[in-house]
């Protein structure tokens, strides 16, 4: 065990009772299903801010990006290159979709192919598991900092770091998760600056961290190390995640209004460029103070156990920690309210009541989260698992997403082909190995394939006859019966708009529903 451990296990205890007293103080806040899931979709620019920025210096840009530059030199900026690229997509595609009140990633999807039950169906089994499957990914990579650092079991740490974010997510819901994510992404910030700032002093500055990285690592950007295509593949991958991760939408819906995302988002992805550089830097100094690690997840915590006072370890432990737990929090929220709003609803027929979302909620909380530890207990890798449930399951979802929103001839039919061609080819991929050596990993075919099958099949089959009117009609009724969403505080341009409450009233008058 490391001789700081007691010091460490100290800061841990002092930030998970801040983050369980935020939880409660937020907790005499929540009222309904609205306030528990999406924090009343009233947040403004810096709650917005930092709870985006939080959540994108995850487990994968933070922990795995520091390993992954161990090995790969520069090339480790390529997540925050890519994580940037993707808010950017965001604010330019998406970011006007605040306007129509939804509540999830499925019920959007559902939108843009005339309200489709089947697409809504599909898509919320595949979120739900992909927001498990994220939130187990952050278990382990928070996990394996705290073992390393405090000599704990692997599996008993897992079970803490799921602690860690779970009781204060289940108390206080998503406003819980918004703040804490502030105060988070705040110590991420300055951890992971004083992290690259002092181990570059450590090592001797640009020219020592160089001189234990081979030549191609310290190429532009390590495409050398790499190849061009594989770099590539690496931040266009990073960027599908942000795209067509639930909880980046999830963000867009809790919004005041659509100019409140694009202010906040311009932020986030002008910040998490500049905070690129700062992982690659942290890994190549730790490739030139100990190149023997075995796993290179374990760059960042040895950094702060051998270049750092153990009082600074402490607080790097906290930033580490920070990275996972700001990230899990959100896909955990994410995933339950797939499971409350289309889940539920696919299953039994019916939605929960209003008066029961926000105990529904907790009950659902602590089950996601016992599922995902489950599985993290299971697992011994992160990075690999994330970037194939990416390429896997969310390459063809954003292809899907963009043909539905943009290309008026798109039907529901080509938008399932497109998520089945792209994970096909995703798996394709994966399990050929000359296929991987030469892709880096599978998202550019996968995007292709996916694009391919979706424009083929939707020309072979009828044209949706429901308007855009009446889909985003038949979702507000649906929507009204929660009590989720009823009422929009912002539209594009400080329009209120209609609201659904309005709309599904309305809906209620007219029998005809001619959804698939």
């Amino acid at each position: 065990m490391n001789d700081g451990s007691p010091l460490y296990l100290a800061f841990l205890l002092g930030a998970m009772v801040v983050m369980l007293g935020i939880g409660i103080w937020v907790a005499r806040r929540t009222s309904s299903g609205e306030d528990f899931l999406l924090a009343g979709r009233r947040l403004g620019t810096p709650l917005l801010m930092g709870t985006t920025l939080a959540t994108l210096v995850g487990t994968g840009s933070s922990l795995g990006a520091v390993g992954f530059a161990y090995e790969n030199g520069w090339a480790g900026a390529l997540y925050g290159i890519g994580g940037a690229a993707g808010v950017l997509g965001l604010v330019w595609l998406f970011s006007d979709v605040r306007r129509h009140g939804f509540m999830t990633f499925s019920e959007e999807m559902s939108y843009y192919f005339g309200a489709s039950r089947v697409i809504k169906g599909v898509v919320s089994v595949i979120l739900l598991l992909a927001s498990v499957g994220w939130l187990g990914a952050h278990i382990m990579g928070g996990a394996l900092y705290l073992s390393f650092l405090t000599g704990m079991d692997p599996a008993l740490a897992k079970i803490v770091v799921a602690l860690g974010f779970g009781l204060y997510t289940v108390i206080g819901g998503y406003l819980a998760v918004v703040v804490t994510d502030a105060l988070q992404g705040t110590i991420l910030f300055v951890g992971f600056t004083v992290l690259a700032v002092v181990a570059l002093v450590h090592t001797g500055g640009f020219s020592g961290i160089q001189e234990g990285a081979s030549e191609e690592a310290t190429s532009m950007l390590g495409v050398e190390a790499l190849g061009v295509l594989p770099a590539l593949s690496l931040a266009l991958v990073i960027a599908i995640g942000v795209l067509a991760t639930p909880s980046y939408r999830q963000r867009i819906y809790s919004a005041a209004d659509v100019k409140t995302v694009r202010r906040s988002f311009g932020w986030v992805a002008l910040l998490f460029a500049v905070f690129a550089v700062l992982p690659a830097i942290a890994g190549l100094a730790a490739r030139t103070i100990d190149p023997t690690l075995e796993n290179p997840d374990a760059a960042f915590p040895m950094l702060a156990t051998t270049v750092f006072p153990v009082w600074l370890g402490a607080f790097l432990l906290i930033a580490g920690l920070s990275a996972t737990m700001s990230s899990g929090d959100s896909d955990a929220v994410a995933g339950v309210s797939i499971l409350l709003r289309d889940v539920t609803q696919l299953v039994t027929g019916r939605l929960p009541r209003a008066e029961n979302m926000v105990r529904y909620s907790r009950i659902a909380l602590a089950g996601v989260l016992a599922l995902a530890l489950t599985g993290a207990l299971l697992a011994d890798t992160i990075l690999d698992f994330i970037t194939l449930m990416i390429s896997t399951v969310l390459s063809g979802l954003l292809v899907a997403s963009l043909l539905g929103k943009f290309w008026p001839r798109a039907t529901w039919q080509g938008g399932l082909a497109a998520m089945v061609g792209g994970s096909a080819t995703a798996l394709a991929v994966e399990n050929v190995a000359a296929w991987s050596q030469f892709w880096g990993n599978p998202s550019i075919p996968s995007l292709a394939v996916a694009l391919v099958a979706g424009v083929a099949v939707s020309l072979a089959t009828p044209r949706s006859s429901v308007t855009r009117e009446e889909a985003l009609r038949l979702l507000a009724q649906e929507r009204a019966t929660l009590d989720v969403g009823t009422r929009l505080r912002g539209g594009a341009d400080g329009d209120t708009g209609t609201g659904a409450a309005d709309a599904g009233e309305s809906a209620k008058t007219d029998p005809s529903d001619p959804r698939s």
